[in-house]
């Protein structure tokens, strides 16, 4: 077999038909390479990668169009019939060598990831998998070239069959869908040949253990039917060769339905198993909370996709697998639109884009929008959307607890007083953690809701009438629970403040100027405060950063036993309070100021006849708002959402799943380097190889 080996690959170098392949496959990669990651800056090798994977149909026919005809048409294969070594052995000689011509333009292409990595931030696990998926796709194409070069003498025709082969497992998925758009018994066998689809799991960022299993083990079938192909040719019309014909037959059969077996087996494990998420975020992963919740599951859930199962959305079909096969409770269904339009108005009223899902229980159901899915970003220089993060995981936990949970606690927002509203990303925020929130004018009660949970009082900038402030702290006295956000304001809010006078705090209406330029950006006024330890921000860690702007100095009341205060937030010693900030002329301490520290955020917990009540309270209303969460990557809203699942009790407890980060960033290359990396990968190597197998040829010619 080594000898064949080595004989094929001095075959191969010795002949341009060697060089041109390697040459095209490098160029078409660099080329795509160069367009997409150095060019447009686009992170992912993959993108590039799933580009050139086309050419592979048209270079590989032309590759191994020769390997077995050429040898037929000369009659050299009788060499190969009656050698002392297996016709197996043979065929696996010639197959390593047409896979040595696909590894050596494979070689340097390794080294693309690295170039980009110096540039940006790259995924280097997505792209050498993607170089993975690249590869094995091109053997089991070789694989299927070698057994057509077998079926004939012409190697024109081999060529033709092979691309027309190839090229329908290319577009075997859109055949497919052609045919039925929910999947049927035909769509499932034509199915078997769909190279593409499996070669795009590696492309997604999926370390696909069925997709390597299948490559291989058609490979291996291609070859096992090569040898079977040339074995047939030794026999004669006989008695004895009608028995070999029989046995053949038969080891085709068993090799068929092997083939079937194995990949089956693969495609029935637990889907932690059949693939591992490769991308830097674990995009297609659940976390541990989501799969302990599964696991503590003890009801059904129906989860309905609006879509085929052949046109659903890959991301969000690999995790509802995953969902799927981390409990028995769960189950999805795909309905495709088209043969069921009307299927979602039995859950709600509301237009339901396509690709949704629908979760249902035995008690109530929640429909998550397939845009609600996926965070985007708005280039007002183009107005075009970029899809930022995948908030998929969170929204179907946060659905699942929904829709399973008997008490859904209630958050009352006080209205009338030109309070704040919250942006929608942080009421987003209030319904992921299965809390339901109302708008409300106390004018319009005669006291607080007695389902409250919690009322938020939100930065009103007119003062509470006299009648709504006994009606909150009669909610309070009874064991209510209220979150505050106070605001610096012109106008005077003694009513309002008196609540929170009530569990010792005193609002002053001086904005607090940070002298420490490690707790503040850009702004003295702008303040990085440091995170105290509490239940509320024990997931907070040393590298993340609360952002706080325009904060007033509030102070507590600890001596009171009645009390207890767990402080969230604090300003360093050099912070002082303004007393008049518009006519201030240093951001040091003058006279009128108040000296600091200062706590800026805190939990206060008051206990009289043993009823308990408790009132959170932060010194300014913009740190719960996108652009102040954005600066610090959301560890603004993982605070919001802490302390809201601390002070409100639910039969439930809340799974806060943040959203996962979708792109990298841009890469970005000079001018003067994006000019030599391409010539270096378009025109020197691919030119280098091509130049090489001619002068060879030319060499060979003239002895």
């Amino acid at each position: 077999m080594l000898a064949i080996y080595k004989r094929e690959v001095k075959n191969y170098l010795h002949t341009v038909i060697g060089w041109l392949f390697m040459a095209v496959i490098l160029f078409f990669i660099s080329l795509y390479f160069v367009a997409y990651n150095l060019f447009s800056g686009d992170a992912y090798f993959a993108d590039a990668i799933g580009s050139a994977g086309f050419i592979l149909i048209i270079a590989v026919p032309v590759l191994t169009m020769r390997v077995l005809a050429e040898e037929r048409k000369q009659r050299t294969d009788q060499l190969i019939l009656t050698a002392p070594v297996s016709i197996g052995r043979v065929v696996f000689g010639k197959f390593l060598a047409l896979a040595t011509m696909l590894t050596l333009p494979i070689l340097p292409v390794l080294l693309y990831p690295l170039i980009m990595g110096n540039f940006g931030e790259i995924g280097y696990a997505q792209a050498y998998v993607a170089v993975l998926g690249y590869y094995v796709y091109g053997l089991c194409c070789i694989g299927v070239g070698i057994f057509i070069s077998s079926l004939t003498e012409n190697q024109v025709i081999a060529a033709v069959l092979s691309f027309v082969a190839l090229f329908l497992t290319y577009i075997m998925s859109g055949i497919c869908s052609l045919i039925s758009t929910s999947g049927n018994i035909v769509t499932k066998i034509l199915g078997a040949g769909d190279f593409y689809s499996r070669f795009a799991d590696f492309l997604q960022g999926t370390l696909s253990l069925t997709s390597l299993i299948y490559f291989i083990s058609v490979t291996a079938f291609m070859l096992f039917l090569t040898c079977q192909s040339i074995q047939k040719r030794k026999w004669s019309v006989s008695s004895k060769a009608i028995k070999k014909g029989v046995f053949s037959s038969g080891l085709i059969v068993i090799s068929t339905v092997l083939v079937v077996a194995v990949n089956l087996a693969a495609g029935s494990l637990p889907e932690e198993m059949k693939s591992v998420d490769v991308t830097g975020s674990k995009l297609y992963s659940i976390t541990d909370e989501t799969k302990e919740m599964l696991k503590q599951l003890n009801d059904d859930v129906t989860v309905y996709v609006l879509a085929s199962e052949t046109n659903a959305d890959s991301t969000v079909k690999e995790m509802l697998a995953r969902y799927e096969s981390n409990s028995s409770h769960i189950k999805v269904v795909y309905k495709d639109p088209v043969k069921s339009p009307q299927f979602a108005s039995a859950y709600t009223s509301d237009q339901v884009t396509g690709g949704s899902l629908i979760v249902v229980s035995d008690k109530r159901s929640k429909v998550i929008d397939y845009y609600d899915m996926y965070e985007t970003q708005l280039d007002y220089s183009t107005y075009s959307s970029t899809v930022t993060g995948y908030d998929g995981e969170g929204q179907l936990t946060s659905a699942i607890q929904y829709v399973l949970s008997d008490d859904m606690p209630k958050i009352y927002m006080i209205a009338g007083h030109d309070e704040m509203t919250l942006e929608a990303s942080f009421t987003e925020l209030i319904q992921k953690a299965n809390m339901e929130t109302e708008t409300i004018n106390l004018f319009s009660y005669d006291a607080v809701p007695e389902d409250a949970e919690a009322v938020m009082l939100l930065a009103p900038m007119s003062d509470y009438s006299d009648e709504d402030v006994a009606k909150i702290k009669d909610y309070l006295a009874a064991g209510g629970k209220a979150f505050v956000l106070a605001t610096y304001t012109e106008t005077d809010l003694p009513n309002f403040y008196s609540i929170a006078e009530e569990y010792g705090v005193s609002v002053s209406n001086n904005m607090i100027c940070e002298n420490d330029n490690a707790h503040y950006s850009q702004s003295p006024f702008y303040l990085v405060p440091d995170v105290e330890y509490s239940n509320e921000t024990s997931d907070i860690d040393d590298n993340r950063m609360v952002f706080m702007p325009y904060a007033v100095a509030l102070d507590f009341d600890e001596e009171d036993e009645d009390l207890t205060v767990t402080k969230y937030l604090t300003t360093s010693e050099k912070a002082v309070a303004k007393g008049d900030v518009n006519n201030s002329t240093t951001t040091d301490y003058e006279e009128g100021d108040i000296q600091g520290p200062f706590c800026l955020g805190a939990k206060v917990t008051k206990s009289v006849d043993g009823v308990e009540s408790q009132l959170v309270i932060f010194a300014s209303e913009y740190i719960f708002t996108q652009s102040a969460d954005t600066a610090v990557s959301g560890t603004n809203s993982i605070l919001f959402t802490n302390v809201l699942d601390e002070i409100v009790d639910s039969d439930v407890e809340a799974i806060s799943i943040p959203a996962k980060s979708y792109n990298l960033s841009t890469i970005t290359v000079t001018q003067s380097d994006f000019i030599f990396i391409s010539l270096i990968t378009i025109i020197i190597l691919p030119a280098g190889m091509l130049l090489a197998g001619i002068v060879i040829w030319i060499k060979r010619r003239r002895r």
